[in-house]
């Protein structure tokens, strides 16, 4: 008789490889996840980082041309103001001339034509002794500044608001010579960006990039006007040649990226897509244009600091930085599918991996299946077939630490230890009995004990809290040990019977009847019987253990209350911290089964002399008064914090504090009246007798709550006596 193998090992395969592939899929979906996160968080570092580096250094001519200009204006204004009308006159008469076509340069005698400054006055320009000073000031403070500016600058001019100008320009000497008398500079920017109507902040401007005629090459002029007494005298400029800067920019940037160069008007001043010598067409104008307008709206919504973001639309990341001094903007720019693709290729991998993972441990998940399932149930079975026919030696390899170990052990032994546990139980049930009612007869002799002690020494309060107690505990071994009967009555013994009988009546055809809809649930029902057994078992031995546990709770009880037996004297040594736990653990059997959590916070004092069992009882009813208070809370909330502490030099005290109903406002004036409770079995004394025996103690018991649903405190004041040693 044998079972077939390879259906069951077939869908378990299926079932275990689906689930690996699932793990797989989704292990590959958030390595790429992952992967794409760290990969874009790089990215726009890298870029941040990319940014502000070359942003740094390409603004550095920028920042110099302002610091010259600065320079030279304070000493242009100087000059202006230290020249004298004499030195004016003789100075522009002896440097310049009015020439026949009716413009003011150079004297040709001269001017060398090399090195020199040079100045041109259009023709029709009125000269007065104000502009003759400016121009003769221009003119030795360009002469002594221009050398010096020409080694990062291509040139360098002055301008008057009336449009007279001289030039410091050594590459092209005879500029100012070679000019049309009525040249203007009316309509350049330079020279617009310098009138007070379009600059009323007096500050640098940059004017828009272009091609000199001459050289061809691409420049900016970068002018600063000059004001004396809020007055318009002169402006400053450079000209700047663009050609290094646009070409770093094109060409030194991060792998698979660009840079792109543009002011913030939105004129691009480099940009890899777009040829400034030639007319670039309409339509890639006009995206690169919208392009650039995306990022400067981006940019306004970014916090200060961070240059790179996410550009969603365009697919593509881009960190941007202000060139300081000229209002520009460098950026980078790299398309997103960079990072996708490296994210990609990673997840590829450990879907590769994951897919051979897969093949692996199904090849042995496959063999694990047929060597340690399939042949051990068929085991099983054939020993299912013995037991039908009245064999119950059954063999199964029971040296197996694994759950079909345990199981062929438990089916060995399933049928001796049925009828041995039966015989246990009873014999336990009896016993327990038994012992039960020796165990009531003691409590009740303690019980009369306790009273008669309680009695001798004035202590009925705590004598009754001990029986209460006591009782409640004698209750929980009485419904301990009933359980545990109803448990052993209860126990699924007869279904043993059943299988056997139905094993017995299909035992001619029971590889048959195995695989019928009855049949296939054999096996697990017995398994189930098994461990609703041993669950029973256990739980009958839990009852008894709590049996016991109860018997030593009543002892500690009892043991406590003897402690308290003795006559007592007015006065003596008590160590106030253990008189707490004592309190507490008369009350322990009320607080453990309400679930009463206890916080203590019990400052350590010496020994101090008071009326011991007067503080006791006092502390006795505080706690259980606490612990009925806590009845209406949640088993999960219910609290009960009890602190002592030094309150002054000479007084001690001892709070204590639940979250319980608490108290309306209106009974706080009343709980302590004789006969005052709010309780049905209450006897309306506890409080009472506790505040008369704190005054008999010279101290204070005091209580306060919130309101109904706050809790309540006690707080009980007691003089601090400490006992002297060898009291």
């Amino acid at each position: 008789m044998s079972l077939p193998r390879a259906p069951l090992a077939r869908s378990t395969l299926i079932k275990m490889g689906a689930r690996i592939a699932v793990v797989i899929v989704l292990s590959t979906v958030f390595s790429y996840l992952h992967m794409f996160h760290v990969l874009r968080t790089e990215a726009l570092e890298r870029l941040e980082r990319h940014v502000v580096e070359r942003t740094a250094r390409e603004e550095a001519i920028f920042l110099l041309a302002q610091d010259n200009h600065a320079a030279f204006n304070r000493a242009l204004e100087e000059r202006i103001r230290s020249l004298t009308q004499e030195e004016v006159d003789a100075s522009f008469e002896r440097l310049f001339a009015r020439l026949p076509d009716g413009s003011i340069r150079n004297r040709p005698e001269s001017f060398d034509g090399t090195r020199q400054v040079g100045l041109f006055v259009p023709r029709g320009v009125p000269m007065d002794d104000w502009m003759r000073r400016r121009l003769v000031a221009g003119y030795e403070v360009l002469s002594q500044y221009g050398p010096a500016f020409l080694v990062r600058f291509k040139s360098t001019f002055i301008t008057l608001p009336e449009q007279p100008g001289l030039i410091y320009w050594p590459a092209r000497p005879t500029y100012s010579q070679d000019a049309p008398a009525n040249a203007s500079v009316a309509s350049a920017e330079y020279f617009l960006s310098s009138m007070p109507e379009n600059n009323p902040r007096r500050e640098t401007r940059w004017t828009s990039v272009y091609q000199e005629e001459i050289s061809d090459k691409w420049l900016t002029v970068v002018t600063t006007p000059l004001d004396m007494d809020g007055r318009y005298v002169a402006s400053v400029s450079h000209d700047i040649l663009l050609e290094e800067l646009m070409a770093r920019t094109l060409s030194d940037h991060l792998p698979s990226a660009y840079n792109v160069l543009f002011r913030e008007d939105g004129q691009i001043i480099a940009h890899p897509q777009l040829d400034l010598e030639r007319s670039p067409g309409q339509s890639n104008a006009e995206a690169q244009q919208a392009h650039l307008r995306s990022i400067l709206e981006r940019m306004k919504t970014q916090e200060p600091g961070q240059e790179a973001f996410a550009l969603p639309e365009y697919g593509e990341y881009v960190a941007v930085a202000r060139m300081r001094g000229t209002g520009w903007f460098f950026a980078t720019i790299q398309p997103e599918n960079v990072v996708t693709q490296a994210a990609l290729s990673a997840a590829r991998i450990v879907l590769l991996l994951g897919v051979l993972s897969l093949v692996i441990e199904l090849a042995i998940a496959f063999w694990v299946l047929r060597e340690q399932i399939t042949r051990p149930l068929l085991g099983f079975t054939q020993a299912t077939a013995r037991i039908a026919s009245g064999d119950f030696k059954v063999e199964l390899d029971i040296q197996r630490q694994d759950e079909l170990g345990h199981l062929a052990q438990a089916f060995r032994l399933m049928a001796d230890r049925l009828q041995q546990r039966e015989e246990e139980l009873r014999v336990a049930n009896e016993g327990l009995e038994q012992r039960v009612e020796e165990r009531t007869r003691e409590l009740k002799d303690v019980h009369q004990q306790l009273v008669q002690t309680a009695r001798r020494t004035g202590m009925a309060d705590i004598a009754t809290n001990v029986l209460h107690n006591v009782g409640n505990v004698l209750n929980s071994v009485y419904t301990a040990s009933q359980v545990a009967k109803e448990r052993v009555m209860t126990m699924r013994l007869e279904h043993v019977t059943r299988v056997a009988t139905l094993l017995q009546d299909r035992q001619s055809d029971l590889a048959a009847f195995l695989q019928e809809e009855r049949g296939r649930h054999l096996l697990p029902f017995l398994n189930k019987l098994g461990e609703n057994l041993v669950d029973e078992r256990r739980e009958v031995v839990a009852l008894l253990d709590e049996v016991g546990r109860y018997s030593e709770h009543i002892g500690e009880i009892v043991k406590v209350q003897q402690d308290y037996a003795r006559l007592p004297r007015m006065q003596e040594p008590v160590l106030l911290a253990q008189l707490v736990e004592d309190s507490l653990r008369i009350n322990s059997a009320e607080l453990s089964r309400h679930q009463v959590k206890i916080e203590r916070q019990l400052e350590s004092l010496p020994q101090v002399l008071t009326d011991k069992h007067k503080l006791l009882m006092i502390l006795v009813n505080l706690v259980s008064n606490a612990k009925h208070a806590l009845d209406h809370v949640p088993a999960s909330e219910r609290l009960l914090r009890i602190k002592l502490e030094r309150a002054t030099d000479d007084r001690v005290r001892i709070e204590l504090r639940d979250n319980g109903k608490g108290i309306a406002p209106e009974m706080l004036t009343r709980i302590f009246q004789f006969g005052f409770t709010t309780r049905a079995e209450g006897h309306g004394f506890g409080l009472h007798s506790s505040a008369l025996a704190a005054q008999e103690l010279g101290g204070t018991l005091i209580g306060h709550s919130d309101g109904p649903g706050q809790g309540a405190t006690f707080t009980l004041e007691i003089p601090y006596q400490p006992a002297q040693e060898g009291t």
